[in-house]
């Protein structure tokens, strides 16, 4: 297996703030700190961060304009920019990617999400259900890969796309001779799975204890794709210390930041990664496993699943999810701007180590 990558999400709701998904979406301003958000890409891109995710949603700015702003001023670290199908047509999302590898030298990878919550995608005119947005989904990355392959003009009728004559002239320059950029399938659900084994190079779902997310990424490993985990990542130099800052998040939060997860709990509830995770947490704060806390789940929903304790125990965690096949990992800082960097500094070293003796590297 390949060495392990590391991505980390850029948050529309503030850097600076570790009460990510404690807020009221309606109330979030996605730009109100562009430059603390731009200062994170640098911190990326110096201490060795793989990628940096660029989510959409109706609470957050656009992320192929966003990739292209922060491509212009980094060097190095790569912008995982989230699409979902439904709100763009297949050729103009390759034109826009194409473009993005042009002037960033290729630095641009996809996460591919179906939409977790129906409600939010008849914002934008999407009224199919969550089977048909992913049919609909294998549809879009067939004709997708089409144009990225360059094979002349793509036909393509479907049940619910369908393109004539299709061409994008706009090539993908991308690193290491690559004709496409990497595809991010993100889910939990058996349709995710079948879409990265189809038409990705990576399952990226949510996390839960190594013991329960090895079944369902066998069938993605024997495929030849990657599969990865979304969590966030609570470390400091001793477990104590990280146990009372997550704690203290819980207190900051409140019941107001509880009673937006009993609202967005049920808005999502058709997502069955993000049921599962509430299930994991909601009810009581626990310890799954000596590195995974529950505890922020109830006030933070399920991307509050955190490794959380010193350096030593989140690469503990880190080889744990590694000895199943997971390669991959994309964490939410909590807060970023203090977090992303104490973990290029006292956690990466301490992985390649292990790499190293493993022979991984």
């Amino acid at each position: 297996m390949s060495p392990m990558r590391f991505h980390w999400s850029i948050p529309g709701s503030g850097v600076r703030d570790p009460l990510r998904g404690a807020k009221d979406r309606t109330l979030v301003n996605p730009v109100e700190d562009i430059d603390a958000q731009l200062d994170l890409c640098r911190l990326a891109d110096e201490g060795g961060i793989d990628s940096l995710l660029l989510p959409t949603g109706f609470q957050r700015a656009d992320p192929i304009a966003l990739a292209t702003y922060f491509g212009g001023a980094t060097k190095r670290v790569r912008f995982m920019a989230a699409i979902r199908p439904g709100t763009i047509s297949p050729t103009l999302l390759v034109t826009q990617v194409n473009t993005v590898a042009a002037v960033t030298g290729g630095r641009v990878s996809v996460n591919v999400v179906a939409g977790h919550n129906s409600t939010e995608m008849r914002y934008y005119g999407d009224f199919l259900s969550h089977d048909e947005r992913f049919q609909r989904s294998d549809e879009f990355w067939t004709i997708c890969h089409a144009l990225w392959r360059a094979d002349g003009p793509v036909d393509f009728t479907g049940s619910l796309l369908q393109v004539e004559g299709a061409r994008v002239n706009t090539p993908f320059l991308g690193e290491h001779g690559r004709t496409r950029p990497e595809l991010y399938f993100g889910g939990s659900s058996e349709l995710a799975a079948d879409m990265a084994v189809k038409h990705g190079d990576c399952l990226l779902r949510l996390g839960d204890t190594p013991a329960k997310i090895a079944p369902g990424i066998q069938r993605v490993l024997a495929a030849g794709k990657e599969a990865g985990l979304l969590f966030s990542v609570i470390v400091r130099p001793t477990r104590a210390e990280a146990i009372e800052w997550g704690h203290a998040m819980i207190e900051r939060a409140g019941e107001e930041g509880r009673a937006v997860q009993d609202r967005f709990r049920e808005q999502s509830k058709e997502s069955v990664g993000f049921a599962s995770t509430y299930s994991l947490g909601y009810d009581k704060s626990d310890w799954p496993e000596p590195f995974l806390w529950t505890g922020l789940i109830p006030y933070m929903g399920p991307l509050g699943l955190a490794l959380t304790g010193t350096p030593d125990d989140i690469v503990a965690g880190l080889m744990a999810y590694r000895r199943i096949g997971v390669t991959q990992f994309l964490f939410h800082g909590r807060p970023d701007l203090e977090t992303l960097p104490y973990f290029c500094q006292e956690v990466l070293p301490r992985v390649r180590a292990r790499e190293h003796e493993l022979e991984l590297v």
